[in-house]
């Protein structure tokens, strides 16, 4: 593994480590990745081996104390492992081409569970491979299981050897590895008495399998040659919210928990009121959508609330002095919760003029409406002409990660320009949401 810094001040400072040098092994084994590293550094005693630029060969003594952390941040060397499987529901598989060539990439691998969240089948896992993650304990790990039915995994994966999960998952858990478990539902397919098989099956592993998310299938217009998936409509969503629900509510008596948890997107199928915020407990699966409404309007009521409590004449820069008119952009699923903090807002505040625009999601198609999937093109050609305001407000979750680059490769720049108006990106929070809307400087990202 190259070396790309070293922290000034730090054990590896004071041994001779430099940028440029490889680290070869520890103790005699070799270091193929940064969990590698972190596991073999542990020990209070180590001799590294070091390969310098010109090809010398160093070997190092060091002592230091159990856990010390050498000071050595290394260049990305881990390629990520390709997913095996061949999924029926896989969305990747459902985008249009000409995208950026990354967004075609499908990883399966279970280092990325543990250092960005993504989901793993285990499907292409070995026995040594799920030994090396309890033995340095990579935990949580965040598992795509669908159903937990062998033969209806292996027809739904499309992989023989995906039947093989619950004695790794079992493994696992008795490992000491915290799982979180992901459901994608397919209508007619894996829902109905399977999902009560996959729930019940789960659940029994407790607190082992500490939750578990059931999200509906994506899907867009490009399923030409695909197989046949059938999108949830209200009555089939509300059928799923009341089964999930009655789970909840056996488990949480049993267990404390609720264990299982619905996406935002159930409930707005059905046309249910999202839950309260206490309900998603310590949101364990935020980021695959669970809870996202819940917390978001707990977030905006936080800061609405401090507003109001203000003292007259204090904290002035957090109330809006001058007329503002705003324009929101928001995905069609998100359009009503949108709309009803924006009013909220507007009835307190007489000098703000709020207009909230749903996106009608043309690039993806109509059964995708999540805010995430928007792009450029789509807001720039449903807005054009329209009297959007002074300032024009879009989520950060909208765009890639660090950069202002949404999935059509539009900029933030290019809509702004289009539009002749002030765009402002605003970070996927209640709070920050309300300090967008009434003008406070350092909403700003």
């Amino acid at each position: 593994m190259v070396i790309q810094s070293i922290i000034p001040g730090s054990i590896a400072e004071e041994a001779g480590i430099e940028q440029g040098d490889a680290l070869i092994s520890i103790n005699g084994q070799k270091v193929n990745d940064i969990f590698d590293y972190r596991f073999f550094i542990t020990n209070e005693d180590l001799l590294l081996e070091i390969k310098k630029p010109d090809g010398e060969i160093w070997e190092i003594e060091i002592e230091k104390d159990e856990y010390e952390d050498l000071g050595i941040e290394f260049e990305s060397s881990m390629d990520p492992k390709n997913c095996t499987n061949n999924c029926v529901f896989c969305f990747i598989d459902q985008l249009p081409k000409g995208m950026r060539e990354t967004l075609y990439f499908k990883d399966d691998d279970s280092r990325l569970s543990f250092l960005m969240g993504n989901y793993v089948t285990l499907t292409n896992m070995k026995d040594d491979d799920i030994d090396r993650i309890i033995r340095y304990h990579m935990s949580p790990i965040n598992i795509s299981v669908h159903t937990t039915n062998p033969d209806l995994r292996v027809a739904m994966l499309r992989n023989r050897f995906a039947g093989n999960l619950m004695g790794r998952i079992k493994k696992l858990v008795d490992g000491g590895i915290t799982v979180n478990c992901q459901i994608v539902l397919c209508r007619d397919i894996n829902d109905g008495t399977e999902l009560d098989r996959t729930i019940a099956d789960l659940a029994d592993m407790y607190p082992g399998i500490n939750s578990i998310s059931v999200v509906p299938v994506g899907i867009t217009k490009y399923r030409g040659g695909l197989y046949p998936l059938k999108p949830y409509d209200r009555e089939s969503a509300k059928q799923v919210v009341s089964q999930v629900e009655a789970w909840q509510k056996r488990l949480l008596q049993k267990n404390g928990s609720r264990v299982v948890y619905l996406a935002d997107e159930f409930y707005i199928m059905a046309g249910i009121g999202i839950p309260d915020y206490e309900e998603y407990e310590d949101f364990p699966q935020i980021e695959n959508g669970v809870g996202l409404i819940a917390q978001f309007r707990h977030e905006f009521d936080e800061r609405f609330e401090e507003l109001k409590s203000s003292p007259e004449g204090e904290n002035t820069s957090s109330i809006p002095q001058v007329q503002r008119n705003v324009g929101i952009v928001t995905g069609v699923s998100a359009y009503g919760h949108i709309s009803e903090m924006a009013g909220i807002l507007a009835e307190e505040y007489k000098n703000l003029n709020i207009k909230v625009f749903d996106i009608k999601n043309e690039f993806f198609g109509e059964n995708v409406t999540v805010t995430g999937l928007l792009t450029g093109r789509d807001i720039v050609s449903q807005l054009s002409g329209k009297d959007i305001g002074d300032e024009l407000l879009i989520c950060r979750c909208t765009l890639k990660a660090g950069e202002d680059v949404f999935l059509d490769d539009y900029t933030v720049a290019m809509v702004q320009d289009k539009l002749g108006v002030k765009v402002t990106v605003v970070e996927n929070n209640g709070r920050d949401f309300v300090d967008a809307i009434i003008g406070v400087k350092d909403h700003i990202y």
